[in-house]
């Protein structure tokens, strides 16, 4: 993801997140520290056809990485690409040498916690509330030895 990604990435996330939408405050932030060598995240986008039909980020800290967000164009979910986007993600993280990766997802988003599953993310616990407006609670997983999970599968979905 680029700063020129940051109009077309909104545009998805507003309508696949109304609710709690990133800000483009928000993306500049995250993308100011996703270079150089000092870099600890890493943000990319999916296109079709030039048009972003997905993205994903990651924060990493030590040896803790942490998924910030995924997201596939309505159009396109079932289809492959969040587990293509996963994968790079964890790719990501075994770059940055990071041994665990940390995710929330909401609890009633079963189609991405089975995704996660499939990855060998384990649930370990709950954020109350997590999700505003709404309140809805958080799931949280994780996932020891990204670089394990991402030799072991495959992209397909």
């Amino acid at each position: 993801m680029r700063w020129w990604d940051i109009d077309p990435v909104l545009e998805l996330e507003k309508d696949l997140f109304p609710e709690d939408a990133w800000s483009r405050g928000m993306f500049w932030s995250e993308l100011a520290h996703s270079r150089g060598p000092e870099a600890t995240r890493r943000y990319l986008v999916a296109e079709d056809d030039d048009r972003i039909v997905g993205y994903a980020g990651l924060v990493a800290s030590g040896e803790l990485a942490d998924i910030q967000t995924i997201a596939v164009a309505r159009e396109l979910q079932g289809t492959g690409l969040g587990a293509r986007l996963l994968t790079e993600l964890l790719k990501a993280a075994t770059a940055f040498e990071c041994a665990e990766v940390m995710l929330e997802c909401r609890v009633d988003n079963v189609r991405a916690q089975k995704l996660y599953e499939r990855f060998g993310f384990e649930p370990i616990g709950f954020r109350r509330g997590y999700y505003q407006p709404g309140n809805v609670d958080a799931l949280v997983m994780r996932l020891t030895d990204p670089s394990a999970s991402v030799q072991g599968t495959g992209t397909h979905d």
